[in-house]
């Protein structure tokens, strides 16, 4: 079993925090489903959200789903000009038998056209 990196974003619509539970909620569980993984193949997730969203922790929604004997962080991405707004970007690491190139990383709705490159 291999340790891999999975990355994944969702563009929110708004800041609420209903509204980031359900969509980083919804992130979590394509990242989960598209690459056949269990909570138990998590070792870590590392969280980051633009400086324009406040009303609650991403990491939150992962307890929610669950996670909750898998290290969990939260950080604040660069504030750049120019950047999309109101998006929360994931880094998982995990253990699978995949080869790098089999890993679906998951950008959902506008966040896709932050990674064209390897969003699946």
């Amino acid at each position: 079993m291999a340790v891999r990196a999975v990355r994944g974003a969702v563009q929110l619509e708004r800041d609420e925090a209903g509204h980031l539970e359900e969509q980083v909620g919804a992130l979590l569980t394509a990242v989960l489903e598209r690459n056949e993984l269990t909570l138990d193949d998590l070792i870590s997730v590392w969280f980051t959200a633009t400086p324009d969203l406040h009303s609650a922790f991403p990491a939150a929604a992962a307890r929610k789903l669950g996670m909750v004997d898998v290290p969990l962080i939260c950080a604040q991405e660069l504030d750049i000009v120019g950047a999309m707004p109101r998006v929360v970007r994931i880094l998982a690491h995990i253990e699978s038998d995949r080869p790098k190139a089999e890993i679906a990383h998951v950008y959902l709705g506008a966040a896709g056209a932050l990674r064209k490159d390897i969003a699946q």
